[in-house]
């Protein structure tokens, strides 16, 4: 078998191979970090926050879990949409959090490349693509529009704009860096993991071909020494009949003197 007929499985066959179980797993761990971070902000660094809306964002994603733990067995495997759509709500709330809380002003926008990273790891090239813009657009309109921070004196905290700018450009050149780094890896491990079970299916049916072929050999000879000693003895015993036949009737050996003289009669001279 060469490398040049290995296929790597397809892209939608991989993508339906992620548990939701997993999925709800890691929204566990960002709504708890979300939690944390929204409680703690006001009272550690002395901003204000709104503080309703933000807990109110963090439990839709709380609602959605729960539907998810009830509603579906844990152990189900998630179709490429399902992926894509959970991903892409993941997305949204985390924009929707950071539009609350300074938008690029706040450092937690370093976030979003989170999703991104899983979608070109897990799912399809179009998938990935569609969840890029996304993560474009919703960094783009992040820039302009947000609720800005404010400490408890009422002071507007910001960066200057140059700086947004540039975690702008940052934001977006890393949204298309790692999602494709992360794809060209991915894409060569699927590959070598591919060519290696290919080779193993490859070596498996060789070995059951070399072990057919000595049971076929072990048969042939069980076989072939029965049928051996049946034509020999057959062979003697045929001949064994013929010598008591000749022995039985002697005269059917001789010549017929009666037939002799007819022929000597009858013989030209």
């Amino acid at each position: 078998m060469t490398q040049s007929n290995i296929r790597p499985v397809g892209e939608r066959k991989r993508a339906n191979w992620i548990r939701l179980r997993t999925m709800i797993l890691l929204r566990w761990v960002a709504i708890a970090g979300q939690f944390t971070a929204v409680t703690l902000t006001p009272f550690v660094f002395g901003m204000q926050l709104e503080m309703g809306w933000c807990y109110f964002v963090i439990s839709i994603s709380v609602i959605g879990n729960l539907v998810a733990v009830f509603v579906f067995p844990e152990n189900k495997r998630l179709t490429e949409r399902q992926n894509m759509s959970m991903i892409l709500f993941d997305l949204l709330q985390l924009s929707c959090l950071l539009y609350l809380t300074g938008g690029l002003n706040n450092p937690f926008t370093l976030l979003l490349l989170g999703p991104v990273t899983i979608s070109a790891t897990a799912l399809s090239m179009r998938s990935t693509i569609v969840l890029c813009t996304v993560a474009i657009v919703s960094v783009t309109f992040l820039a302009f529009f947000h609720i800005p921070l404010r400490t408890q004196a009422g002071d507007v905290l910001s960066i200057p704009r140059l700086f947004v700018f540039g975690q702008w450009i940052a934001l977006v050149i890393a949204v298309v860096f790692t999602s494709a780094y992360s794809r060209r890896v991915t894409s060569e491990i699927h590959l070598m993991s591919d060519a290696l079970a290919a080779t193993q299916m490859a070596l498996a049916r060789e070995q059951k071909l070399t072990d057919l072929g000595g049971v076929i050999a072990a048969t042939a000879h069980e076989l072939g020494t029965p049928l051996a000693t049946i034509k020999l003895a057959s062979a003697g015993r045929s001949a064994a009949v013929h010598t008591a036949q000749a022995r039985d009737h002697p005269r059917s050996a001789q010549p017929d003197p009666e037939c002799c003289g007819f022929c000597g009669n009858h013989r030209p001279h």
